[in-house]
């Protein structure tokens, strides 16, 4: 019988480490092999209305590699891509979604508040984008708090997963969420399913990045750039743990933060970002 010396079985389960997180996360179409993603936050979302057909075919055409969007869960249940639980801020409508049904939602435009000429945007579902980005864009599915409950099945994160099933998009999508229960969820429901946990200081507690990846089995730590400090870079860059960054849109706090070793940056500008990292 063959045995390992110490470090060749170093080496080996480092090199696995290293293949599984590569593994886990979703493919990316059109990636230009820098290991470096750019991320359009609810699209294209300084140049069109965030989270609609517009924003996230502008970030295509601008050649992202992901898309980013936000899900909530409509009255009937349905997927459906809008940020707030509110709906006046994007559809100048007051009321929640969760008090409507999708139909009645679809009677809704999302565009003129952000610009007269995006008049009569239709309100978007998760189904409808998944068609144009398979194959074509990777997508962050990022679940809101508001429509996850303590169960698993039946809920919010089942009906997203079922309609990626029916897309065959699994490698294509990574989930997150600040709900940490998202990820138990996911765990649950599909434990190979890339996903990435969203920092959120009170359901954290004490617990360091590493801590939380390890205790949700998750894939990928993402936060916000005022929260990202040098020890958290040096315990994720060590760990070999992606961490992705949001929001940035200035071209020289998009250079701190890949110098700092992050995997990808969520930026309402995805042409400027591209070109930064094409320009490092």
């Amino acid at each position: 019988m063959r045995l390992f010396t110490p470090s060749l079985l170093i080496l080996i389960v480092f090199t696995s480490m290293q293949s599984m997180a590569q593994n886990k996360l979703p493919v990316l179409q059109n990636s230009n092999g820098d290991n470096f993603v750019v991320i359009a936050h609810r699209g294209a979302s300084f140049y069109a209305p965030e989270n609609t057909h517009s924003a996230f075919k502008l970030a295509i055409e601008m050649e992202a590699e992901m898309i980013e969007l936000d899900l909530l869960l409509s009255k009937d249940g349905v997927p459906v891509i809008i940020h707030d639980e509110n709906l006046l801020r994007t559809t100048g409508f007051e009321g929640k979604i969760g008090d409507y049904t999708l139909t009645e939602l679809k009677e809704l435009e999302t565009g003129s508040w952000f610009d007269q000429k995006f008049e009569g945007e239709p309100f978007p579902t998760l189904e409808e984008v998944l068609e144009y980005t398979k194959g074509v864009i990777a997508v962050n599915i990022e679940i809101k708090h508001e429509s996850v409950t303590d169960e698993a099945e039946g809920g919010v994160v089942d009906k997203a997963l079922d309609l990626v099933y029916n897309a065959e998009m699994e490698k294509e999508v990574i989930f997150s969420s600040f709900d940490y229960r998202v990820m138990e969820h996911l765990n649950v429901l599909d434990p190979k399913i890339p996903k990435a946990l969203l920092y959120e200081p009170r359901q954290s507690g004490d617990l360091t990045p590493i801590q939380l990846v390890e205790k949700y089995r998750v894939d990928a730590f993402n936060c916000s750039h005022r929260q990202l400090t040098e020890e958290w870079v040096e315990e994720l860059n060590s760990n070999n743990i992606p961490f992705f960054v949001y929001t940035v849109n200035d071209e020289e706090l998009m250079r701190q933060i890949i110098e700092d070793g992050a995997q990808g940056i969520f930026s309402d500008k995805p042409d400027l970002l591209k070109q930064v990292v094409e320009n490092l």
